[in-house]
């Protein structure tokens, strides 16, 4: 039976070659990709025509002009802010933008340099900080190694000082180099030692306070003395007294007083070691050995200083006063004794309410501190400073200078310590590498001020005031300078 021709048709595709089978897939491919990119076509050309309409509404839309609006509407519309240029001080500035720079300390005071972060001009007066409630402590601390500029600012502030009605007291000196200040200034320098004329008698009466009453000062006299020989004694017997030489000593100063209108130490001396009949007996033998540790002050090593009449005079209205120690330097016991005399003469002169704002400097204090009797009086300046109206300056090397003080958990070394917690202005230049840990710690310093300490070049020291920091650069004029100059048997000149 013959079939259709649509049958035959059909029947020639199912059953025709390979080749034939081949171009029909790939029709069918050709013809799927076409469809896709027909499609992505239309969606560009749709997305392109979505933002050439919102560019062209953006363009259509009126805006604002760059000056705003004119008119009525002037103020109601944005307008560009013109105002002039404005200065002002730092102090109103450092408000608006904080954390840029120390804003100081303020203008009134003495001078000292630039500050090198903010560049600045620096000034320091402890008193007017008092007066501000910057400060509650006027004591000050300054340490450095050698060379670093330390004792030139030590000069430099209390002799700027000067101008402003302050005067300078300086105990001891054991190097000498406040002497041509002195005399620089119109002061005075007292210079003891072996082989000079001058005396100095423990037992003057020294300043009379202005406002005290005959009886008053008669009983404050008799105190000071008293008190200034157990010094004297401890100090050389290097041990506290005991009460029968306490005693002795009180038995022989009032004998002494009863017979001469003016004391000397050897009057003393030579009734503690051969008591007046009448007094117990035994107080030969219980002051037989405070008796020959005080001869030697006026028949001993250490004789020729204070055996007479005082020849030099305390004068605290003079601008600067040093006790120069420089010629008995090497004997230890001799610069105490002295220094421990003239504590005595500066107290008497420190309990005068009209005496005046004054410097108390301690230079090489590490000399010092090393003998009980004198740390003692020390301290009691420090605790006494805004009583009597003092600013102490202690000069030092390092910090670690006070572990030297005495042995750990004694008397001393709690004193030496008590000196730095009672001085919050604390001044340090240049620290060897090895240093830096203890007076971190010392002084409770962060760790950027820590690394700054072995960078410092000379004369440029970090300032601790209270929780305040400042890195300063003290600057001298010529004439201060060559005055101050402590090197000059190093140099050729």
């Amino acid at each position: 039976m013959p079939q259709s021709p649509e049958k035959k048709v059909h029947a020639t595709v199912l059953i025709g070659p390979a080749k034939e089978r081949r171009r029909y897939r790939r029709a069918r491919r050709r013809a799927a990709s076409q469809i896709h990119a027909d499609a992505a076509a239309a969606r560009r050309a749709e997305a392109k025509a979505l933002v050439d309409a919102e560019r062209a509404e953006k363009r259509n839309t009126p805006l604002l002009p760059p000056s705003g609006e004119s008119g009525p509407a002037a103020l109601r519309t944005y307008r560009r802010l013109r105002i002039p240029l404005h200065q002002d001080t730092s102090a109103t500035l450092s408000g608006a933008y904080p954390f840029l720079a120390e804003g100081g300390l303020g203008s009134e005071g003495v001078f000292v340099g630039q500050d090198l972060f903010s560049g600045s001009s620096f000034v320091y007066d402890p008193w007017v900080l008092y007066e501000h409630g910057v400060i509650t402590a006027p004591n000050v601390v300054l340490a450095g190694i050698v060379g670093s500029g330390k004792s030139s600012l030590a000069k430099s502030l209390y002799t700027r000082s000067l101008g402003f009605g302050r005067r300078v007291y300086i105990p001891g000196d054991p190097k000498g180099e406040h002497t041509a200040i002195a005399h620089a200034v119109g002061g005075h320098a007292i210079v003891l030692g072996h082989g000079l004329p001058n005396r100095l008698n423990p037992l003057d009466e020294g300043h009379r306070p202005s406002g005290l009453s005959g009886t008053e000062w008669a009983t404050i006299v008799a105190s000071r003395r008293r008190s200034l020989i157990g010094a004297l004694a401890e100090t050389v017997l290097e041990r506290p007294l005991s009460p029968l030489e306490h005693t002795a000593i009180d038995t022989a100063l009032t004998s002494t007083l009863a017979a001469a209108e003016v004391p000397i130490l050897p009057m003393v001396v030579d009734r503690i070691l051969n008591p007046d009949h009448g007094t117990d007996a035994s107080l030969a033998d219980d002051g037989r050995i405070v008796g020959h540790a005080l001869r030697r002050l006026v028949a001993g090593d250490l004789a020729g200083l204070f055996d007479g009449p005082s020849t030099v005079t305390f004068d605290p209205t003079a601008p600067m006063i040093t006790l120069d120690l420089s010629r008995v330097v090497e004997n230890s016991t001799l610069v105490s004794v002295l220094m421990t005399c003239a504590s005595a003469w500066m107290e008497s002169a420190l309990l005068d309410p009209h005496g005046g704002q004054r410097w108390v400097v301690y230079d090489e204090a590490w000399r010092l501190m090393m003998h009980p009797a004198l740390l003692r009086r020390m301290d009691a300046h420090w605790r006494l400073a805004r009583h009597y109206g003092i600013a102490n300056l202690l000069i030092f090397h390092k910090l670690t200078d006070l572990d030297n003080v005495g042995d750990a958990g004694t008397a001393a070394r709690a004193l030496a310590s008590s000196l730095l917690a009672n001085a919050e202005t604390r001044i340090i230049y240049r620290q060897e590498a090895d240093q830096l840990g203890a007076t971190a710690t010392a002084l409770g310093l962060t760790r950027t001020e820590q690394k700054l300490l072995p960078t410092l070049g000379t004369g440029q020291g970090l300032w601790r005031i209270k929780e305040r920091s400042f890195v300063i650069q003290h600057q001298l004029h010529p004439d201060e300078l060559a005055t101050f100059d402590t090197t000059s048997r190093m140099v050729a000149r």
